[in-house]
């Protein structure tokens, strides 16, 4: 069954288009990581999917019903996590709870439980009496997210809902997000985390430049790049003089630097790995050699030659 099917959708902005006529079906039980630099269109698509933007043309199905027409009824079962933490400071994690709840018509024991049961699923239970001004970055966004819970979604919807945190608090994200889905829930799932990406989701989809460019399982996407073959190198002085060499070798399609580490990717065959070492060992300092394995990482910069890391969309 398709949860959501998403059908030629423009969104402009003036003279910018934000989204250009993007197609997309996101199946009942999976959860789709959705990955793309910044502005490529990601928070937009998820501001129209879930009713909070009008877009300009194209149709969006959510539950097998029309989103123009059936828009409150698609609200009732679908649950938004958004980038910016949606809480009130001033009243405790119990209390925001109760008022959100009662958005969604949770009254009485209903209530009450749900309350109890988000609490324990985020691991906030002995802090639900406190203000959340006391909270940890990683708690807040922690409680943002029992909020979108409460109601028990079919469809819940976590706009980089990782950012700024501590590593324990990812991890409890990324669990809650596992252990949903395997209660039923089906998760959209934005991130500029690749790893994120890589670890939780069924099926990946890319965006860039207003459009989806590729998708796909994991492994899917990783085949699309096992033309290439990357050598990684540790050098002592990462000039730009061997930057510039290495590029220019015959057959390499990417040289990246991050501190004392080069990655050299070229396509298979063009057997480049005595040429990167003479260069890399004439430039001084050579302390390792290793060949890596193709990632979601190397499908991403393949597609868009950009980066994910610490980018933000707005």
């Amino acid at each position: 069954m398709v949860i959501a099917s998403v059908r030629g959708i423009v969104k402009r902005y003036g003279d910018r288009v934000a989204l250009d006529h993007v197609d997309l079906d996101i199946a009942e039980g999976e959860i789709v990581g959705l990955l793309g630099p910044n502005g490529a269109g990601k928070t937009t698509f998820i501001h129209c999917l879930t009713g909070l933007i009008r877009y300009d043309s194209g149709d969006i199905k959510v539950f097998g019903r029309a989103q123009r027409q059936h828009l409150l009824e698609i609200k009732r079962d679908i649950g938004l996590v958004t980038q910016e933490i949606a809480i009130f400071q001033d009243l405790t994690a119990r209390e925001n709870l109760q008022f959100f709840g009662g958005i969604y018509g949770l009254r009485g024991a209903d209530l009450t439980r749900r309350i109890d049961e988000t609490l324990e699923l985020v691991g906030l239970t002995e802090y639900a009496g406190q203000l959340p001004v006391k909270y940890s970055g990683g708690m807040k966004r922690r409680l943002n997210i029992a909020c979108a819970l409460l109601h028990e979604p079919k469809f819940l919807i976590m706009d980089e809902p990782t950012v700024g945190i501590d590593p324990q608090s990812r991890y409890n994200i990324l669990e809650n997000a596992r252990a949903l889905n395997r209660q039923g829930t089906t998760l959209l799932y934005a991130t500029h985390y690749m790893e994120e990406a890589q670890a939780i989701a069924s099926q990946v989809v890319i965006m860039d430049r207003a459009n989806v460019i590729a998708q796909g399982t994991v492994d899917e996407l990783v085949k699309s790049v096992q033309s290439q073959e990357t050598i990684r190198l540790e050098v002592a002085y990462p000039g730009d003089d061997l930057l510039e060499r290495l590029r220019n070798l015959d057959g390499v399609t990417r040289v990246t630097q991050t501190g004392n580490q080069i990655q050299v990717a070229s396509r298979v065959g063009a057997d480049n790995l005595d040429s990167v070492l003479t260069l890399a060992r004439e430039s001084g300092g050579l302390q390792s050699v290793t060949t890596v394995q193709p990632t979601l990482e190397d499908v991403f910069l393949d597609l868009t030659g950009r980066t994910l890391r610490d980018q933000r969309e707005n």
